[in-house]
């Protein structure tokens, strides 16, 4: 079960603080996070450490969509569940993780979700999943796209240590979501992709600014 909201803040503030000791945490453009109303906030994905980290933009509760292996560990897979995450078949169109995806937004509260699916390696943001741009087409909500730096040195792939590099996340301006086809109706998928091909391009201009910034 998540954490009540005293839990939560607890939880949040002691990973943060933790975060801003050991990796010297540097987070800009927090301005762009909306203070009220849900969104999708669409990190980009080089470590297991983004789940976490990125808690760091907002004080305010977000709900997080990650790949069932993170649940493998008991103890990890509890801390995730209460900061708000739930788990999705990875590989497959899992139709209770949309549907959570769903319910979180029309619940008011903001939604992660790592557009490139899986942890990547290297400095180049590989090709986007539509979900993000879909979910937010269906709900009409806000996509704000994060580009994190030093991630990877921290735990890269494989890695079981924790380095204490630098890491900078830098937080770009709210996109607007796809316009549905018809009034009440859904976006087109062509408008998805559209929005998808956007949303790449301002995550990758993110991320090469976080980069530089570690």
């Amino acid at each position: 079960m998540t954490f009540g909201p005293a839990a939560y803040r607890g939880g949040r503030a002691a990973l943060v603080g933790l975060a801003h000791l050991w990796f010297r945490l540097e987070v800009r453009g927090k301005e762009h996070v909306p203070a009220t109303g849900a969104f999708v906030l669409a990190p980009v994905h080089r470590s297991n450490l983004d789940f976490l980290l990125v808690s760091a933009v907002t004080s305010r509760r977000m709900r997080y969509m990650g790949k069932d292996s993170l649940w493998k560990n008991r103890r990890f897979g509890r801390l995730l569940t209460g900061m708000g995450a739930f788990p999705v078949r990875r590989g497959t169109a899992d139709r209770e993780a949309l549907r959570q995806c769903m319910e979180v937004i029309r619940e008011g509260e903001p939604l992660v979700l790592f557009p490139e699916g899986t942890r990547q390696s290297g400095p180049i943001v590989q090709p986007l999943f539509e979900g993000a741009a879909f979910v937010a087409g269906r709900t009409q909500v806000p996509i704000v796209p994060v580009g994190i730096g030093g991630s990877e040195r921290a735990m890269p792939k494989g890695s079981k240590v924790i380095r204490p590099v630098k890491v900078v996340m830098v937080v770009g301006a709210p996109l607007d979501p796809p316009a549905p086809a018809t009034e009440g109706g859904r976006p087109s998928r062509r408008a998805v992709h559209e929005v998808t091909e956007r949303l790449h391009a301002e995550i990758q201009a993110l991320f090469d600014a976080a980069q530089s910034a570690v």
